[in-house]
């Protein structure tokens, strides 16, 4: 049986559907679902009127695309020109490529999308959609992230990484055709002292902008690599990916100091596996192609991150000496789903074969995610479905107990 969604995370929807039957019929597995509060619109005018008269959204929305006078596209318009960006489940009887339209519409107009369903709706989907915001409102920073935002303080930031309180964690990644756990991603973390968890791209990008962001990545460094170090004295010797930004490849200095790094803590560059953000290399020229030529030659990998979410993806593959190729969470998630996405992730991974580079795919949260990457010959997993990042001293531990599952995910059919 398909456990209710947490209450904590949705409490409050609002469906809308001018079809009194199906109307009623997602009502109740909403029910069935757990979610307490239900408010119902036959039409998109009703939806708003409703709407205007709450103090408080719903947590989420469930709209038909499909209704006579106004359709669920222009309602979705109207809810950002009244910026009322409630979490939207878009429901339609149309074709797949129709409902991805208009999720990628309302991301564009900065609505959260929970989920695009085909009708009639089923309850194992509408589970799955719930449980997959439920985890991503979770995730650090995420929640916080879409309140009202705060402005933060780059002195608060500076101090933050002056006194080190800037704290690393590491998501597991694992071998998808022997299920074992190959390496981690390092993830920097900043818990404000009034404002709470700070998502990791507004500070980063604070750093960036406030010429904080070599003193940010060199105390990332520091700490993954001397975890690396502990890890390989104990015997647990594990790949470490961490993210570079790229205002850092135009100091030609960086290498030097990478390399002394390294040395400090006994690694050797191939442990190490620096990630840089295709859209980020778009404009690498001069100086920063030289910085990572000298970062191959000096046996770091380099893994192009967020791959298919740039538009100059091949012409980079081609001049620029990746080693990895890690494909965008958006390629990912629900590609058993979507014919588009199976196409592109398919076509990116047997590209990626034949230039001979490391897959790694991130965002896998289900079963069937899994499934499929690994049967298109993904090498490497990351996502939910093993884990979220967590603190250093646990992950030995969480090796150990989740070795079994693990397991079992390389080696089931």
């Amino acid at each position: 049986m398909v456990p209710p969604a947490k209450p904590s995370s949705i409490v409050s929807l609002l469906v809308v559907d001018d079809n009194i039957v199906q109307r009623m019929q997602v009502v109740a597995l909403c029910r069935e679902l757990g979610v307490e509060m239900i408010y119902e619109a036959a039409s998109g005018a009703e939806a708003l009127e409703l709407l205007s008269l709450l103090v408080l959204p719903p947590d989420v929305a469930i709209v038909d695309l499909e209704m006579p006078g106004m359709d669920g596209v222009e309602l979705i318009e109207l809810l950002h020109e009244r910026q009322l960006a409630i979490p939207l489940v878009v429901v339609s009887s149309r074709e797949v490529v129709l409902i991805n339209t208009v999720e990628a519409m309302a991301r564009n107009l900065g609505i959260p999308v929970v989920a695009g369903i085909r009708k009639p709706v089923q309850r194992e989907a509408l589970a799955a959609a719930f449980e997959g915001w439920n985890r991503e409102q979770a995730e650090p920073g995420v929640a916080a992230d879409r309140a009202p935002q705060v402005e933060i303080d780059s002195r608060d930031l500076a101090a933050a990484i002056e006194s080190g309180a800037i704290d690393v964690h590491y998501q597991p990644k694992v071998d998808m055709t022997q299920g074992v756990v190959c390496g981690v991603e390092a993830l920097a973390r900043w818990t404000h002292p009034t404002l709470g968890e700070i998502r990791p791209d507004r500070f980063v990008e604070l750093a960036e902008h406030e010429g904080l962001i070599h003193a940010l990545t060199m105390t990332v460094l520091r700490q993954a690599f001397g975890v690396a170090a502990r890890w390989n004295a104990a015997g647990m010797r594990l790949s470490m990916a961490v993210n570079l930004s790229p205002l850092l490849l135009e100091d030609p200095t960086l290498v030097r100091e990478l390399s002394t790094l390294l040395e400090e803590h006994g690694l050797e560059a191939r442990q190490i596996v620096l990630e840089i953000t295709e859209s980020s290399v778009v404009d690498c020229m001069g100086v920063a192609l030289g910085v990572l030529a000298r970062l191959r030659l000096k046996g770091f990998g380099l893994s192009i991150d967020d791959y298919g979410t740039g538009f100059s993806s091949m012409q980079q593959l081609a001049r620029i000496p990746f080693s990895e190729l890690k494909i965008d969470r958006a390629f990912v998630r629900g590609a058993h789903q979507r014919t588009n996405l199976r196409v592109i992730l398919q076509s990116a991974l047997d590209m990626s074969r034949q230039l001979g580079l490391v897959t790694v795919a991130e965002g896998i949260e289900t079963l069937a995610d899994w499934q499929l990457v690994r049967d298109f010959g993904c090498g490497v997993g990351q996502g939910f479905l093993i884990s979220a990042a967590m603190p250093a001293d646990r992950l030995p531990d969480w090796i150990e107990r989740h070795a079994p599952r693990l397991f079992q995910l390389g080696t089931a059919c």
